[in-house]
């Protein structure tokens, strides 16, 4: 902790209520989360099992989980969840498969087997613009990351191209079950829609997620965003770790203006800045922040 300057620390030792640490790259966020793993296990006795990290790709999780391992050591550490969005719906789906009616040997389609089914659906697909139904594609895949459901992305189409896709979007959806199977937004999707529809499913993993941490909060959509809300509760329990000047996946559903609605949904949360860069020359840092500056939002 001696190593770490001083608005990391605080951020590491601020347990007792919700924490937004606005970090930029290089300013040692990873060293946070992974310190902070550290300080719940061994300072506030958290039991690993119920600490859940959470990231965006597998390489980030992998990294986390390999620096939190070499802090605790041996077995100390057993236990502990650190993993993707992915991952953590993918394992609550098949925790509460009955819930969601859904058989355990469910399968998971990818971008491909999504596509093929799309085309599958769609009229005279043959004859259609390849460019199309790679839009329909991406037009559900936003849908469902904003949890809006087919009948009301009919209400909502407001031209021709739109209305295919939500017609296609309501056979898609269909389609999937009938095969047993689930696409990637719909890991996300579908453990959010549940623990807003049951209590008894939300409250068994309120109990077991005790303390929540959230890298990269700035690229979470609409569905992740509910997601976190939900598993956090009463408890508040929550530290995410975000940079705004960061959001390059708006084009996937990010939506940055989730570290603002932090403040609105939880009053009480505090906001630790990193400024200190630990990774880039001053020149870089000079250019970089000119640029930034340009950047109205």
């Amino acid at each position: 902790m001696s190593r770490l300057n001083p608005q990391q620390q605080l951020a590491i030792k601020a347990i007792d209520r919700p924490l937004l640490v606005l970090a930029g790259a290089g300013s040692g966020k990873t060293t946070v989360i992974t310190h902070k793993i550290f300080h719940l296990v061994k300072e506030r006795d958290v039991q690993p099992k119920h600490i859940f990290a959470v990231t965006f790709t597998n390489k980030a999780a992998r990294e986390m989980k390999e620096r939190a391992a070499k802090q605790l050591k041996g077995d100390a550490g057993k236990g502990l969840n650190v993993s993707t969005f992915h991952n953590l719906g993918l394992n609550i789906i098949r925790r509460e498969h009955q819930q969601l009616g859904i058989k355990p040997n469910f399968s998971i389609f990818d971008a491909h087997d999504g596509l093929t089914l799309i085309k599958e659906l769609i009229p005279n697909a043959e004859n259609i613009d390849k460019e199309l139904v790679y839009f329909i594609q991406h037009q559900i895949s936003n849908w469902k990351n904003a949890m809006i459901d087919p009948e009301q992305a009919l209400n909502l189409s407001a031209n021709g191209n739109q209305m295919l896709a939500a017609k296609v979007y309501q056979r898609y959806n269909r389609q999937l079950r009938a095969y047993n199977a689930v696409d990637f937004d719909d890991l996300i999707l579908l453990p959010t829609e549940l623990f807003r529809t049951n209590p008894e499913a939300l409250d068994r993993w309120q109990n077991r997620i005790r303390y929540l941490l959230v890298d990269e909060y700035q690229d979470t959509n609409a569905s992740q965003y509910l997601l976190v809300k939900l598993l956090v509760g009463v408890r508040q329990a929550f530290t995410v770790v975000g940079d705004d000047d960061q959001s390059i996946y708006a084009w996937r559903g990010a939506v940055p203006e989730n570290l603002a609605r932090l403040q609105e949904d939880f009053p009480g949360l505090e906001v630790i800045k990193l400024e200190q860069n630990y990774r880039s020359s001053r020149r870089i840092l000079k250019a970089a922040n000119q640029l930034i500056s340009n950047n109205p939002h």
